[in-house]
């Protein structure tokens, strides 16, 4: 696989109809992607991410297919703290777990790191969402916390975990 990250486009936002509505995609992902259910409720989150200025996002792009597979990025952005909170979002399972979301996460944190002048880059995680923890720990975040039953998926609490990775850090690796 050719995995790039690019600018998200406008024509991007069809992909976002069928994941959307996919639950086991958007299972551990923003609340927000549970009450999504209406063409006219995706088109007009997506329409205001590509508006947002203070949040970096890139799509993850398969180049040799031409296919978008989610998107990836650092919002909640402080000039003040230096520090911003990681996401990603694959939406296409043909490529669940197979390593994107490590790769991905390394060249987005890299880049907060380089570009944005950031310090700290933290995310939350569902505990039950095994792989994205795993991808997370292979990018050397550092877990920091748990905000037990932070989360409400399938009719059950979940634990979220805060993680969080430092510059001095990611310097060293």
């Amino acid at each position: 696989m050719d995995i790039k990250l690019r600018s998200l486009k406008n024509q991007d936002k069809t992909y976002f109809f069928s994941w959307l509505r996919d639950q086991d995609v958007i299972r551990y992902s923003l609340s927000i992607f549970q009450n999504m259910k209406t063409h006219e409720d995706i088109s007009l989150w997506f329409d205001n991410i590509l508006l947002d200025n203070s949040t970096y996002n890139k799509a993850i792009f398969d180049n040799s297919t031409g296919n978008l597979i989610g998107y990836a990025g650092i919002c909640n952005l402080s000039k003040t703290n230096l520090s911003g909170e990681y996401f990603i979002f694959i939406g296409d399972k043909d490529y669940h777990n197979k390593g994107i979301g490590t790769y991905v996460t390394k060249e987005i944190i890299k880049y907060g790191f380089e570009n944005l002048n950031l310090n700290r880059i933290m995310l939350t995680v569902s505990n039950e969402n095994i792989g994205a923890v795993k991808a997370y720990t292979k990018a050397n975040f550092k877990q920091e916390g748990v905000m037990r039953q932070a989360s409400y998926r399938d009719g059950k609490f979940h634990d979220k975990i805060i993680m969080g990775i430092l510059k001095d850090e990611w310097k060293n690796n």
